[in-house]
């Protein structure tokens, strides 16, 4: 006969603190764990890949009206990363956590585990030590890696759009080269290291004018000044007109041919810190808590360094939130807490946004723009946590659960009517049934 284990050692074997086995990290805390790293990764690839998909296509366009090499739009979008990595990460800590409490709620394992005493702050250690990493990498991506990367991404695209970066001449358009040269190529072949069928026309002060076809050509760097490069034609004919009236245009005939071609003058890019999205940490708080400073870039800066604190700050609710919004009715496996989750952290990082503009023109303080709204989402967050947490049978969203539900049973009525009436027995099969009825 086996003596039946007591609640201290249910709990002890759900804590993982069985006397022949110890672990490091309780049991129950490794299930949690594993339950909520799979779907947060996933959320994680999804997010950033939806962004970068987008921001892709923009970028492939740019790049081909611009005429730059397709590896720039390569670079561009993992300057990009950072940005969108600081946006992936408080949704996928989110939606982590809630798809892992709603599976155990749908599997009936949470109730087991109410059941033996394991409240949901004792559940939720694993979750707020997973959000501890998180909110340190988020800081290390908003306040240092990410205003970095911005200005390269801006540099860049300013580079992309002086031809700093290898910008080509487009094929089968004319292209003006320091306001005195037009130039014209019919095909490029070997990544652009061969051209086809060119046409260019020189024109100097005095009015003399170059007019050369070639074969073929090819653009040649030269050692002694950077700032001027060759390009040498095969097999062609220049036409020189001088100008002067009555005097006839020499024509030549050429097998080889080099062309000099000033290269416009580029300016050099701007410094670091045009814009406050820019500033790294230390120097938002040099210019925001500096009364020698401007008073626009005083409360420009202020505003960008309350908008990315209040946006780390939020990442400590987000559990919170999930285990609110993860737990459905009994007897329910809707998933309306899933969309109505997505719906209130988007919207939220809309105000901040929204919160942040007014604050930069000086409008609204900081503090009102952007931390009354936290409050404000905060204190709703804490109340519904506290619903499900200490209220018996409470829901956070009961309501537009029981609505959702109406809703829902309306919609599916109103299809089965339709598909009932749509359908109709022919008259043969009709009398044929009625025969065998009345036999």
């Amino acid at each position: 006969m086996t003596r039946a284990p007591t609640r201290a050692r249910a709990l002890a074997i759900i804590d993982g603190k069985t006397p022949h086995v110890p672990y490091l990290i309780p049991s129950i805390d490794r299930y949690i764990l594993r339950l909520t790293l799979v779907p947060m990764l996933g959320v994680f690839a999804l997010a950033a890949s939806l962004l970068m998909l987008d921001k892709m296509l923009r970028l492939f366009d740019f790049v081909a009206v611009e005429g730059g090499p397709v590896g720039v739009v390569f670079k561009m979008l993992g300057a990009l990363i950072p940005e969108y990595a600081s946006l992936a990460i408080p949704l996928g800590l989110l939606l982590g956590v809630l798809l892992a409490f709603r599976k155990l709620a749908t599997s009936s394992e949470l109730d087991t585990m109410r059941a033996v005493g394991l409240s949901y702050n004792r559940l939720l250690r694993m979750p707020y030590i997973i959000t501890l990493a998180l909110v340190a990498v988020n800081i290390a991506l908003v306040f240092y890696i990410q205003p970095v990367s911005r200005y390269y991404y801006e540099q860049m695209e300013y580079e992309l759009r002086s031809g700093a970066l290898g910008a080509s001449i487009k094929v089968g358009e004319f292209t003006t080269i320091a306001d005195r040269m037009a130039l014209r190529i019919e095909a490029s072949e070997d990544q652009g290291r061969k051209l086809i069928g060119i046409f260019a026309r020189v024109a100097n002060k005095k009015g003399q004018v170059l007019s050369i076809s070639a074969r073929e050509g090819a653009f040649l760097a030269t050692r002694d000044n950077p700032d001027t490069i060759i390009l040498r034609l095969t097999e062609g004919t220049i036409i020189q007109d001088t100008g002067m009236r009555g005097q006839t245009p020499r024509v030549l005939s050429f097998s080889r041919h080099d062309l000099p071609i000033d290269l416009p003058a580029m300016e050099k890019f701007r410094a670091r810190g045009d814009a406050t999205r820019e500033y790294i940490l230390p120097e938002l708080l040099r210019i925001g808590w500096n009364d020698r400073s401007p008073e626009d870039a005083r409360d420009a800066s202020l505003a960008s360094f309350n908008f990315r604190l209040v946006e780390i700050v939020m990442m400590f609710l987000m559990p919170l939130l999930a285990v609110a919004l993860a737990i459905p009715p009994k007897r329910s496996t809707s998933a309306l807490g899933v969309f109505v989750s997505i719906i209130m952290v988007v919207a939220y990082h809309k105000v901040n946004q929204y919160g942040q503009d007014v604050a930069a023109l000086g409008r609204f303080d900081p503090v009102l723009a952007l931390w009354v709204p936290f409050a404000l989402f905060a204190a709703l967050i804490v109340w519904m946590y506290y619903r499900v947490a200490y209220v018996p049978g409470g829901q956070a969203i009961g309501a537009l659960e029981s609505g959702f539900a109406k809703l829902s049973k309306r919609i599916g009525k109103l299809f089965a009517r339709r598909t009932q009436r749509a359908y109709r027995p022919e008259p043969e099969a009709a009398v044929a049934t009625a025969t065998a009825l009345a036999e």
